[in-house]
């Protein structure tokens, strides 16, 4: 096998590559520019921020909740690499309408650049929709068998620096010019998939179901009787019902509870997304290329410690004086910073530890002309699973448990992540 850098040389996957990092860091650019300005300049109470969040949560998975069966049936059933370019240009428009958002919403039009904001949110997750399949469905067919799991690898580490990257930038820059920013990338991105080489559909012509509803069904059905997929999807979906409620919870928190600024919201965020990266490359080497739970179940165990820890340090922390926030250089000087940014890094490398193994999963028990139509299926569940997270967010919220509170509820899901995780180690041994 090839060294895995080496794949960013060949013609056959830094194309996609390109393109995936790119829209990662799109997405992740507009949606924090629009969380946060929301966060800080629009709403100014918890209940409320952590309302939108949970909204803007739900609008960006309901996509794939209807959608991802349809996307899952193009990407076997077209060639991969035009889809791609369709994808692409489609992401053109949508940054325009979420680019005028944000500069409305900076001039004072609040009612209308919401609007136009989350509708851009909801077409940012119908995009995500369809290339999410390809961008693992595609490898296969343009890499050899034992370069497959380098170029996952690859994809997924650039796509953590390009959430990195985007949420960074997105606290350091006016929302006039995020606006910008994410239309020059969305024109990049565009150029870039146009290099992807083609991937032309393999096996038989498949009869497209356009019902959103039948074919969700279908596809789920169809995809679920196997036992090991079953859990494994079922253990993702928790996994990422998780982070969904942690994202949702996030702004308000660092605003409400921890006083400090939109830059430090971003840290929070970063720190995540290393974290994650972190705890991928850690549960490789410890597997040594074996697909295997072993270790799930005691990953998403020690990242529910660190959730309850991370709960009882904020409750520990001493605010800004009334109307004042930290910036990032008053917040790392705070006694408790570094124990703040420790937990949640170790909550991020253990949720990583948790997922990454998973993922093999559904791309090693069925052909590769399935491929695609087995990480549509997760999507839906996933999409379903998150979009309760959401609600279920908003139900609680309503209900006055503040933001340090509903990491307890996090902490206990990661208990029955615990539990599915084991279910599948056992059923795969």
């Amino acid at each position: 096998m090839i060294n895995a850098l080496g794949l960013l040389k060949r013609r056959r996957f830094l194309p996609l590559f390109a393109t995936q990092f790119l829209g990662a860091l799109n997405d992740n650019l507009f949606k924090q520019a629009m969380v946060l300005f929301a966060t800080y300049s629009i709403f100014s109470d918890a209940a409320k921020e952590q309302g939108f969040n949970a909204l803007a949560t739900g609008l960006s998975t309901l996509p794939f909740l209807l959608f991802s069966a349809l996307a899952g049936q193009l990407a076997d059933a077209h060639d991969k690499a035009r889809i791609i370019r369709l994808v692409k240009t489609a992401e053109i428009a949508i940054m325009a309408v979420g680019a005028a958002g944000l500069v409305l919403a900076q001039q004072g039009y609040t009612t209308m650049a919401l609007v136009m904001m989350l509708g851009a949110v909801f077409l940012l997750g119908l995009h995500s929709t369809f290339f999410g399949p390809i961008k693992y469905a595609i490898l296969p067919q343009h890499l050899e068998p034992d370069n497959v799991l380098a170029g996952t690898g690859l994809v997924e580490a650039g796509t953590y620096l390009a959430i990195l990257m985007g949420t960074i930038i997105a606290g350091y820059i006016s929302s006039e010019a995020a606006a910008v920013g994410v239309m020059i990338v969305a024109v990049v991105g565009w150029f870039t998939g146009r290099r992807v080489p083609p991937a032309p559909r393999q096996g038989g012509a498949i009869k497209l179901d356009y019902n959103p509803f039948t074919a969700s069904w279908r596809l789920v059905s169809g995809t679920m009787h196997i036992p090991r997929l079953f859990l494994a999807i079922c253990s993702i979906s928790f996994f990422w019902t998780i982070g969904a409620v942690l994202i949702i919870i996030f702004p308000p928190l660092v605003k409400n509870l921890l006083t400090a600024t939109p830059n430090v919201a971003s840290l929070f965020t970063a720190t995540l997304s290393i974290g994650i990266a972190i705890g991928s490359v850690v549960i490789n080497t410890m597997l040594k290329g074996h697909i295997s739970a072993k270790y799930s179940p005691m990953s998403v165990v020690a990242m529910g410690i660190s959730v309850v820890a991370f709960s009882l340090i904020v409750r520990a922390w001493t605010p800004a004086a009334p109307g004042q926030f930290y910036d990032w250089t008053d917040f790392i000087a705070q006694p408790l910073a570094l124990a703040v940014l420790a937990v949640l890094l170790a909550i991020a490398a253990t949720g990583g530890m948790f997922v990454v193994p998973l993922y093999a999963f559904l791309t090693t028990t069925v052909e590769k002309d399935e491929t695609a139509r087995t990480v549509a299926a997760n999507n839906v569940v996933n999409a379903l699973a998150m979009t309760v997270g959401a609600v279920a967010v908003m139900a609680i919220t309503s209900l006055g448990v503040t933001p340090e509170d509903m990491l307890f509820v996090v902490a206990g899901m990661c208990l029955g992540a615990a539990w599915l995780a084991q279910k599948l180690h056992r059923a795969c041994d």
